[in-house]
């Protein structure tokens, strides 16, 4: 069975750095496209960056301070997230498609699996 187990959330000041963490089991990930969503208290869940191979995709709030990777060996993903601001409070999930396939990055319905979800908030 697949599961995404998501660590690496926490409490911290703005400015501050943080490194999330998902590790995949029950299949392998490689040239699959991964993605990290969060969505903050009363917003829409929405995509933070997508990784397929060697492409990235970042929206464009976090561009410059976020930074998705993957370890394949260890078939985790991460996000590094730097210069942290209060409006990136938010819970943060990874997702996964089930297929190499498809056209990158794919919208939010076309991800399979998720995790559950790591709370990350800033403050002033």
């Amino acid at each position: 069975q697949v599961q995404l187990v998501e660590s690496g959330g926490g409490f911290l000041q703005a400015g501050g750095s943080l490194r999330l963490s998902c590790a995949a089991s029950g299949s392998t990930f490689s040239n699959n496209a991964m993605a990290w969503f969060r969505q903050a208290p009363g917003k829409e869940r929405e995509i933070v960056a997508a990784i397929k191979w060697s492409s990235t995709y970042y929206t464009g709030s976090v561009k410059g301070r976020f930074t998705i990777s993957r370890d394949d060996a260890k078939n985790t993903l991460y996000l590094q997230m730097n210069s942290l601001k209060p409006e990136d409070t938010a819970v943060y999930y990874c997702a996964a498609r089930r297929t190499t396939a498809g056209y990158f990055p794919p919208g939010a319905r076309e991800y399979d699996y998720w995790g559950q979800g790591t709370q990350v908030t800033v403050s002033s």
